[in-house]
């Protein structure tokens, strides 16, 4: 069996009808296997999607689609809390947790671990799997010979594993909300200010360089990861899926690249020319996978 190509939950603020389309374009035409839907960043986001799922969930089904619902990447409040647990007892889905907290509802049920978990060692994969994980996406900021160990132990214990190959790299997510604070506004009355910012608010340094995005409470990269050249030999470290995240340019398009790429229809220099025709906002980054600063771009070696 192939490795699977899979969409991750919509990181940012979108507009409902706007985010609704999107899964329903998914649904119809993205050549992937498992698409994540699900608020991970503000709980404050949820009411505007919920009423949406049931739809969206159905249409994406209806398309040949698996889907898993995630859970928040940071629980503080009681409100916060309730909804993960009822986001836990979804009957008739995968769930991925991606706080601990959610690990409590999850125990000794199947369910899959989203990258906010910081799975840098075969231990903590064992402890996971368990608990009852069956599929874990690892961190975005581990490097190839990470990867390679944790691919040999997850076919050890039986999982799968996943790794994120495109999109603004999560970095960090905070109590604080420095995108209603940059718009001189609190948490607390936000009034929603990320929607302005659908792949991101850009930040620069003093010395006006191009350095980071933030979303809500979350900071991401400002460069986009992309693995593309690095998914072969991911596969032979025992990865079983590649994620991209959601962004606003055509995502359909970028799946169907990927899809390409690994269905060995197109080469890299291929590939490479049909991403320019995307015009994407910002460069392309893979410096982690080797070990380097995140931001950085190596060229792979011609194998």
């Amino acid at each position: 069996m192939g490795a699977e190509l899979t969409i991750g939950p919509i990181l940012f603020n979108w507009k409902p009808e706007a985010w609704k389309d999107f899964y329903f374009r998914v649904a119809d035409e993205a050549p992937v296997d498992t698409v994540y839907i699900g608020e991970v960043i503000c709980s404050k986001r949820s009411p505007f999607f919920e009423p949406l799922y049931d739809e969206v969930a159905q249409r994406l089904q209806e398309g040949g689609k698996s889907v898993i619902f995630s859970t928040l990447a940071e629980v503080m409040t009681k409100r916060e809390r309730k909804m993960t647990e009822g986001m836990c007892a979804l009957e008739g889905f995968m769930v991925e947790a991606n706080d601990t907290s959610a690990l409590y509802h999850l125990r000794g049920r199947p369910h899959a671990i989203g990258p906010f978990f910081n799975v840098y060692n075969e231990d903590t994969l064992e402890y996971l799997a368990k608990n009852g994980a069956k599929h874990v996406t690892l961190p975005p900021e581990l490097p190839d010979t990470a990867i390679a160990v944790l691919g040999k132990k997850a076919k050890e214990l039986g999982i799968t594993l996943e790794v994120q190959v495109y999109g603004r790299v999560p970095l960090a997510i905070s109590a604080r909300c420095y995108h209603a604070r940059a718009h001189d506004k609190v948490k607390d009355n936000c009034l929603y200010v990320c929607e302005k910012n659908p792949d991101g608010m850009d930040l620069e340094t003093l010395s006006s360089e191009q350095f980071l995005s933030i979303n809500g409470v979350q900071t991401l990269s400002h460069t986009y990861l992309n693995l593309m050249q690095e998914m072969e030999q991911m596969q032979s470290a025992g990865i079983n899926a590649f994620r991209l995240s959601p962004h606003t340019h055509d995502m359909v398009r970028v799946a169907q690249i990927f899809r390409d790429v690994l269905d060995e229809k197109i080469n890299d220099d291929e590939a490479e020319e049909q991403f320019k025709a995307l015009k994407i906002p910002a460069p392309f980054s893979n410096g982690f996978f080797y070990g380097k600063p995140g931001y950085q771009w190596v060229e792979a070696e011609a194998t």
